[in-house]
């Protein structure tokens, strides 16, 4: 397959029973890619958005570890739920928010603190509870369950999780893994349109970072490992703050790599010289941009 197929991300819609490693083990079987990994492990009992990186996008997986969750839960409680006793107490859960991970968790179980933006009741029915929750990378929903359950002397437990968005990638971007396999057949028998549709561009997985353009001389020196200074900016996106991880893209729209900001947006902009950002990881190939600097002798 061609690089552009092979470098990119695949939005699976994940299924109940098999884990998040499974299904990027499958993905991988069937494009025959030589990498593949996954962003934001959901368990094997939970389904939805799962982003899985091919090929040099694989790179770009620690630009989705701390991004934002939205869950759609099924959560059921020993007795009938009183609406609006649970619904003022949820409302304390808004924001930040102490949790333990739960017993049966893939992480080290230590009280950490995560955010909570929004809980949303979408149905009562007895004690069968529907709602949708925007939440902080690592929080667990399972948790927040328990913990209302908790509150309102009335147990309870999560019997179904759905997620709907993973960073910049949502449930409308996702396919089941059937519609993946029938597309890769199409694209062996040499029409390619399904595949290209359903393979995303590296670019998709870093949508939702900052990013500052550079000038085409600056490409080069940044795709051999130097680090990007003042002259090289074009454009640089407001609210960037050092130390944020930023994308850095040409000017015509093609993603360079991922770095640190060594400044501010103001200060970036102000600066005459001095590096701005600190690259840690280049996905465009060295070659693709002539030259504009010269080696050392």
């Amino acid at each position: 397959m061609p690089d552009k197929i092979l470098n990119g991300w695949v939005v699976v819609d994940k299924p109940l029973g098999p884990s998040s490693h499974e299904v990027t083990v499958w993905v991988k079987e069937i494009l025959g890619a030589k990498k593949a990994g996954h962003a934001g492990t959901l368990d094997p009992n939970a389904s939805g958005v799962l982003p899985i990186a091919i090929g040099k996008a694989t790179k770009l997986l620690k630009a989705l570890s701390k991004s934002d969750k939205e869950y759609i839960a099924v959560a059921k409680f020993e007795n009938p739920v009183d609406e609006e006793e649970l619904k003022k107490i949820a409302s304390e859960f808004v924001g930040k928010i102490w949790q333990i991970p739960p017993e049966m968790s893939a992480v080290k179980r230590r009280l950490r603190v995560r955010k909570v933006y929004s809980i949303e009741f979408l149905e009562f029915k007895s004690d069968l509870v529907l709602f949708k929750t925007h939440v902080q990378h690592g929080t667990y929903i399972r948790k927040l369950i328990q913990d209302w359950g908790e509150l309102m002397g009335n147990p309870g437990g999560m019997v179904e999780l759905r997620r709907i968005r993973s960073g910049p990638f949502d449930i409308k971007q996702a396919v089941i893994l059937q519609d993946l396999k029938d597309a890769t057949v199409f694209y062996e028998q040499g029409v390619s349109k399904e595949l290209e549709k359903i393979i995303l561009p590296m670019e998709a997985g870093v949508s939702h970072l900052k990013r500052i353009t550079v000038s085409d001389s600056a490409v080069s020196a940044l795709c051999y490992g130097a680090n990007l200074a003042r002259p090289g900016v074009e454009k640089v996106d407001k609210d960037i703050n050092k130390n944020d991880l930023v994308a850095v893209f040409t000017k015509r729209g093609e993603l360079i790599g991922l770095g640190n900001a060594l400044m501010n947006s103001k200060q970036i902009m102000s600066a005459k010289k001095g590096f701005v950002v600190d690259m840690n990881t280049v996905v465009m190939p060295r070659d693709k941009y002539p030259r504009a600097w010269k080696t050392r002798k």
